[in-house]
């Protein structure tokens, strides 16, 4: 039996979900049933609660719109933790004096978040999800492959904004390519998604080396009749389409992959770029073989494999944010998914600038020369090159 309930640390979509910027909300039992307290900034609304009702709350709000809950019942005090994922850690202890001598301290688990809270549901049947082996008939997830269904939704999150925040072609098909496409698995989320949930009309184009993986992602797009959903074999670096472009992703292409893919984002004007690296190795190998000297302020950054190793690959990130920025890009370094699942976590948002005023202009031009000068500096520090910096060179 419940007996008490309190929920802090609101989300972002706390406001979204419940209709105001709630701070806390706390429930005591009254009877059979609950008063509820629910504390904005400057205000206290109150609302009474059916058992049922409450715990239809708990099940729904508890990380989709809190991160932090505790309930408190006759037997036990349960704590719930909510992660950046929105999965909830459930800690359940005996309350003092309780007889349950059953129940076990500091019980650890998870619990399921509640379908809807994702762009595709689990639970509702998916048929490009079920061809890739993520989901069954009965729209369950495999268990296997339930990191994948995250990974998928999450990228589509941020395919939700992109699409927000640009100006979709009123007289042609929405343009998008994925650089290194693999396996495809967000490239047909990107095309259901568009085309099944969100009715946009678009063309995407995956590119990848590997043939045979080419040849089972056009079968299975023409399967599952994806007639403007594309995949070619071929070498990023040196792809060529006459066709206006709106969206490139790139996901883990490795190494200077990433840059050819960035450079031809640039130079095509793609109104929006979601890039996850991979695998930076060259400032890596130039500074393995340098002669890095001891007063130098990264000696010891240097002398370590592992961190020169990390350090590199940030330093590649950061030159080519500083890139984008230069090129009219607003750029963002996002988590693209949890590092308990892969490290290479790091996502290259850049959203095309509407300079389309002389401040404007003059505010770019002013940004623009500090982030070249931010750019020039650490490359002049570590004494490296960088791929996409010399593949713009001429632009």
């Amino acid at each position: 039996m419940i007996l008490s309930a309190t929920f802090s640390v609101p989300t972002k979509q706390c406001n979204a979900n419940l209709g105001r910027d709630y701070t806390k909300i706390k429930f005591t039992k009254n009877g059979e049933k609950f008063d509820g307290e629910f504390f904005t900034q400057k205000q206290v609304f109150h609302s009474t609660y059916t058992t049922e009702q409450l715990e239809d709350f708990i099940q729904k709000q508890m990380g989709a719109s809190f991160k932090n809950g505790f309930v408190k019942t006759d037997t036990q005090e349960i704590t719930y933790l909510s992660n950046k994922r929105g999965e909830v850690k459930k800690l359940v202890k005996k309350s003092a004096g309780s007889s349950d001598s059953t129940l076990k301290k500091n019980t650890e688990q998870k619990i399921s978040i509640s379908g809807k809270h994702y762009l595709i549901p689990e639970g509702q049947r998916c048929e490009f999800l079920e061809e890739l082996g993520v989901m069954n008939k009965d729209g369950k997830v495999l268990a296997q492959k339930y990191d994948k269904f995250r990974q998928i939704n999450r990228f589509l999150e941020f395919i939700k904004d992109v699409i927000s925040e640009i100006e979709l072609p009123q007289d042609r098909p929405l343009q998008i390519i994925d650089f290194g496409s693999g396996k495809s698995y967000l490239t047909f989320a990107i095309y259901y998604y568009l085309t099944s949930l969100c009715k946009i009309n678009c063309r995407i184009i995956g590119l990848d080396l590997k043939k045979d993986v080419i040849e089972h992602c056009n079968q299975l797009a023409q399967k599952l009749n994806y007639t403007s959903l594309n995949f070619y074999v071929g070498d990023i670096a040196d792809y060529r389409d006459q066709n206006p472009l709106d969206i490139v992703v790139t996901l883990h292409a490795c190494d200077t992959a990433t840059d050819f893919a960035l450079n031809y984002a640039i130079r095509k004007n793609a109104k929006a770029i979601l890039s996850v690296p991979c695998c930076q190795h060259q400032i890596n190998l130039q500074l393995k073989e340098k002669d890095v000297k001891e007063d130098s302020p990264i000696s010891s950054l240097t002398r370590y494999g592992l961190i020169r190793e990390r350090m590199a690959a940030l330093a590649t990130d950061a030159v080519r944010a500083e890139i984008l920025e230069q090129m009219g890009y607003n750029v963002q370094i996002l988590e693209f998914i949890d590092d308990a699942h892969t490290p290479k976590n790091i996502l290259i948002r850049g959203i095309k600038k509407k300079l389309n005023n002389e401040n404007a202009l003059n505010g770019f031009e002013k940004s623009r020369r500090k982030s070249i000068n931010r750019k020039n500096k650490i490359l002049q520090e570590l004494g490296v090159v960088q791929q996409l910096d010399t593949l713009l060179a001429d632009f």
